[in-house]
């Protein structure tokens, strides 16, 4: 972020001396929350990396989710990943986490296992997750505070630009960062006012049953909220039924969001959405595989004007970068915890913002909520400055877990204040809850 501080003669510096990591799962799938077309059982899981330093009141804390099965590998490679921090300064790593980055990723063993995908870009992740909130408490502040207050040239210094001048380049970065500077204390004395807005999916899992989703689409109006999003694709006929429901309880002037979480082919996709377009949906988020960027181009010209959304599985900058290219999405979805944390993630919002695709982070899971306001907010402040077509997801669940949980209000979520990432979990959470030996999972 910038060079590393000179150190005054008889300083001393604080040293990271550890680094843990724990499978944290919670039984999510007895509720039903969480599920969807794709993923009907899911254990919401996180990675949960902390970074210990020698002063007992600094700790760095960081994750990457997961829904159950494999979490443990995500949390072993995250526990491989973090090896090089344990001796360094914490100074000098904070005041330069994008030299941090670039060494920790140019691991050429645990790239080969990606690279920049799958279960080694996870613990990417959750580590430099751990750092980044490990840098926002050392400064005092939010990380989105921190972020917003540092220069267009910081911020370029610390995104992950490689593989992308031919879709933006340091320079285009760093002229549209700083074309949003003059404004930005504006903009944040704004969202202190309002909040930034937020859409809710707790209504919609797929496995539950009308009554429960009336009920919960009447809470959610009843909230405040002016977006809503259900998940769909199992069965037609059920999606045109629950849509309907929808429509009732929120009534057409409010946005209603669908998701099919990528269990169709591009044909079936487009065929599907014809039966439920009538029921207005803003996007259809996941509508085929992640992968597949031309079939979303596709799709995307077949169901206009139903938006087109995607990007919680996009597993790198690169592949955000042909989805703007081959204009195939009307929304981002990135993920807090899929790409390889603030340094990749701003690569993402600087070529959406160069594309003029709104972002809209996915906060599907545990943790995710507490995460993605940060960037939310970051992004209104010093990227984007605008809110048109941005709402950011939220789903009530799992909160209070975490020391600083974030919090909603009227449909908007209330900017974080105390220092970090947001992502500290409760000791006691993570007791309980680690697998297989917490105490949740020695009874269950």
């Amino acid at each position: 972020m910038r060079a590393p501080p000179t150190i005054p003669t008889g300083f001393r510096m604080t040293t990271i001396t550890a680094v843990t990591t724990h499978d944290v799962r919670f039984p999510t799938s007895l509720t039903a929350a969480g599920s969807d077309a794709m993923n009907k059982d899911g254990d919401y899981s996180a990675a949960y990396v902390v970074v210990h330093t020698d002063d007992p009141a600094l700790r760095g804390h960081g994750f990457t989710f997961t829904i159950g099965r494999g979490n443990d590998l995500c949390t072993e490679a995250a526990r491989q990943r973090a090896l090089p921090l344990v001796g360094r300064s914490v100074e000098e790593a904070v005041a330069d986490l994008g030299a941090v980055y670039r060494e920790l990723s140019s691991d050429t063993q645990l790239r080969w296992l990606g690279p920049e995908k799958g279960v080694e870009h996870l613990a990417m992740a959750a580590v430099m997750n751990a750092m980044w909130d490990l840098a926002a408490r050392v400064a005092g502040v939010p990380l989105w505070r921190l972020l917003a207050g540092m220069t267009p040239e910081q911020l370029v210094d610390v995104a992950d630009l490689r593989y992308l001048s031919d879709a933006i380049t340091r320079d285009e970065a760093i002229a549209l960062l700083a074309a949003k500077e003059p404004t930005r204390a504006g903009r944040i004395a704004e969202l202190e006012r309002t909040g930034y807005p937020c859409y809710t999916t707790s209504a919609g899992w797929l496995g539950y049953d009308d009554d429960t989703l009336r009920r919960l689409l009447q809470d959610a109006v009843d909230a405040g909220y002016r977006h809503v999003k259900l998940k769909v694709g199992a069965d037609r006929d059920d999606d045109v039924r629950r849509l309907g429901i929808a429509r009732e309880v929120i009534g057409w002037d409010a946005k209603l969001m669908i998701d099919a979480n990528q269990v169709w082919d591009v044909p079936e996709a487009i065929e599907w959405m014809g039966a439920l377009a009538p029921f207005r949906p803003h996007w259809i988020e996941e509508p085929t595989s992640p992968d597949d960027i031309l079939g979303h181009a596709a799709i995307r010209r077949a169901v206009h004007p139903i938006g087109v959304a995607t990007g919680e599985h996009g597993m790198n900058r690169v592949l955000f970068k042909q989805l703007f290219q081959a204009e195939a999405i009307d929304f981002c979805q990135l993920d807090a915890a899929r790409l390889a944390s603030v340094n990749e993630i701003l690569a993402v919002y600087l070529l959406a913002a160069k594309f003029g695709v709104p972002v809209c982070p996915h906060a599907g899971g545990v943790g995710l909520c507490e995460l993605v306001q940060h960037l939310s907010i970051f992004d209104y402040v010093a990227v984007s400055a605008s809110l048109d077509d941005r709402v950011t997801e939220y789903v009530d669940h799992l909160h209070e877990h975490f020391v600083d949980p974030c919090i909603v209000h009227d449909g908007a979520y209330v900017l974080p204040s105390a220092p970090g990432y947001s992502a500290e979990m409760h000791d006691a959470s993570v007791q309980r809850f680690s697998y297989p030996d917490g105490e949740y999972w020695r009874s269950a």
